[in-house]
């Protein structure tokens, strides 16, 4: 008996662990593969790449030669931070607003704030687009930045409200009861306590807009050009290897905010929680 158990434990761990690697592999080799691309000397993309050379980096970080790649990422990078610091403030808002009470009129409240996740993202990008039409508005970066600020506020708000839920009540009540105002408990208590959720949800939230490609497709004009447009155009015409390139910088600022971000509020555990 001792040895069927054991033989089992085995099994259960050479399948467990078979499937954690291959669940691993296809994580990372798309990764891996795209970062060895960027430092092709070839023409267009290809694996495996041919030699190694920096150019493709190069010619990415000249202005004259990506002037077009470098107006997208400005356009991205504006859109991510107004509609991050817009949605944080919404987000915040919500949150403290769901948090005081606990009826059923708070529970529709929240499942509206979070429906965002449910929809498929080019049904959204689309409704958007008709809804912004039928009012009269044409796309432009605003837009934009309205539309990636509701698909992105459900991150900031889950992030925020584990750590309100977190909070103890006590210190509210027993800052109100030495004579602060809401305000004064809300700015000297409440914020500086609930800080890390709501970083945490920031970073969430700017990632998600960054990559966020439906919304985007929709929205965005010959003007307000955005990268992952940009680049899925020079995907379609010329397999430019600069698109690797601008993979990599991505990948290498994403990995580095992610450490900061799980060295500083523990992002890990805000979004366990």
């Amino acid at each position: 008996m001792g040895r069927r158990h054991s033989l089992a434990d085995i099994s259960y761990a050479l399948v467990i662990g078979g499937l954690a690697t291959l669940a691993l592999l296809i994580i990372v080799a798309p990764v891996v593969i795209v970062l060895m691309t960027s430092f092709t000397e070839g023409r267009s993309l290809k694996f495996p790449p041919t030699g190694f050379s920096l150019q493709w980096y190069e010619a990415l970080f000249d202005p004259s030669k990506s002037r077009q790649i470098h107006r997208a990422a400005t356009n991205t990078l504006e859109v991510a931070a107004w509609s991050t610091l817009l949605g944080v403030v919404l987000a915040t808002l919500a949150s403290l607003g769901l948090a005081r009470s606990r009826g059923r009129l708070a529970r529709v409240a929240d499942s509206f704030f979070m429906s965002p996740l449910v929809l498929p993202g080019l049904t959204f990008g689309l409704a958007a687009l008709m809804y912004f039409t039928m009012i009269g508005l044409r796309p432009s970066l605003n837009l934009i930045i309205a539309g990636h600020m509701i698909v992105t506020v459900p991150f900031i708000l889950r992030t925020t409200t584990a750590s309100l839920s977190q909070l103890d009540p006590a210190l509210n009540d027993s800052s109100q009861s030495l004579g602060a105002s809401w305000l004064y408990t809300l700015r000297r208590v409440t914020l500086p306590l609930i800080a890390p959720g709501i970083f945490a949800g920031a970073f969430l939230a700017f990632m998600a807009s960054v990559d966020n490609v439906p919304v985007s497709l929709f929205l965005s004009t010959a003007r307000t050009d955005m990268l992952p447009i940009r680049m899925w155009g020079m995907m379609e015409s010329t397999l430019d290897p600069r698109i690797a390139a601008v993979s990599g910088v991505l990948i290498a600022a994403a990995f580095l905010l992610m450490l900061l971000m799980e060295w500083t509020v523990g992002l890990t555990r805000r979004m366990r929680d």
